[in-house]
């Protein structure tokens, strides 16, 4: 008898306090990219004429719990409401959650970016190109710096980042070419004698190797900031890079109404597909949200799992989200999932 209550009890601190190797996922938070947090604007433009804005623009999240016992894995998993996955799935072996924390913050940052890009290049704003960041010890780590505006290489004007690789077409390791570029202002030139990629760990290429990644960012006067703390990953692009726009031209994209989405956006606008969808929705529907957009590869599952009363509107890029907002308002047929 004292052997089948001392086995029970065993069985219990199991459930209730031994963790199982499994993380739950379920809806997160949403924010409003128009509204503030805490007294902080999320998305703010200084320094340029803005626009009032009406209605929200949302941008959702998922929750991932770790450390979650046996009896609260059975229990978010019957709920219906939570799903679970393999912790490697999301912590891998041999990185710590710290260092988890710092990648999911640098791909918030980076879709940061990517949005205020995509949205400024949608308006039409100018762009310049820089060296984003060089390879230490390459040919390019002797002349240039990172910031550096790049203007000419090799004879060829630099209007897009694609342009730099282009300008090097037909070169050769050990040839020299001539650089102008832009530094704090000031416009210097100089040179650089072309190595072999393979001996700075880069893939093999015919041509000449300078070793620098070039990147676009607008060339503006004004300032645009987006702040919120605790949350990370790429997935809130589209809404940051709505937001930028609507502050930044008349009319109104919301139009009063909550409008609520994800996706992932590269800095030329293309939306991309993401994670976490259904739980996504579910957050966007109990925040009030009555159109969500949602990725065009991710139509298939928002179209199986989205609530009652959600509209899906399928996007692909931004110029398409647009639209399809102010289609929405027009009362015009939109794409949809």
């Amino acid at each position: 008898m004292l052997s089948s209550s001392l086995l029970v009890m065993g069985l219990l601190v199991l459930g209730l306090f031994v963790p199982v190797p499994y993380v739950s996922l379920g809806p997160g938070p949403t924010y409003d990219t128009l509204g503030d947090v805490e007294g902080v604007q999320v998305v703010s433009v200084n320094g340029t004429e803005t626009f009032p804005t009406s209605g929200q623009l949302r941008m959702t999240t998922v929750s991932v719990q770790d450390d979650v016992s046996m009896f609260e894995a059975v229990a978010r998993w019957v709920s219906g409401r939570y799903a679970l996955a393999p912790r490697e799935e999301y912590f891998k072996p041999g990185v710590t959650e710290e260092e988890v924390q710092e990648q999911n913050s640098k791909l918030f940052q980076d879709s940061q970016s990517n949005a205020e890009i995509a949205a400024l290049r949608y308006l039409k704003y100018p762009m310049k190109v820089i060296a984003q960041s060089i390879t230490s010890g390459a040919p390019a780590d002797k002349v240039l710096v990172p910031g550096d505006r790049l203007l000419v290489v090799n004879g060829k004007p630099i209007a897009a980042a694609e342009d730099v690789r282009a300008a090097l077409a037909g070169t050769t390791p050990g040839q020299a070419v001539a650089v102008t570029f832009q530094r704090e202002g000031q416009e210097k030139s100089g040179t650089i004698t072309l190595g072999k990629a393979t001996d700075f760990g880069a893939s093999d290429r015919p041509e000449g190797f300078m070793g620098l990644e070039s990147g676009e960012r607008p060339d503006v006067t004004f300032k645009t900031s987006i702040t919120l703390a605790d949350v990370g990953g790429p997935s809130a692009g589209l809404m940051f890079a709505l937001a930028i726009v609507d502050r930044l031209t008349r009319g109104d994209l919301g139009d009063g109404a909550v409008i609520a989405g994800t996706g992932e956006i590269t800095a030329q606008g293309k939306v991309d597909a993401i994670g976490g969808i259904p739980f996504k929705m579910i957050s966007a529907h109990e925040a009030g949200a009555t159109t969500f957009l949602v990725p065009a590869d991710n139509c298939a599952e928002a179209k199986e799992n989205a609530p009652d009363g959600l509209r899906l509107v399928k996007v692909e890029n931004l110029e398409g989200a647009v639209r399809a907002l102010d289609d929405l308002k027009a009362k015009r047929d939109v794409p949809s999932c």
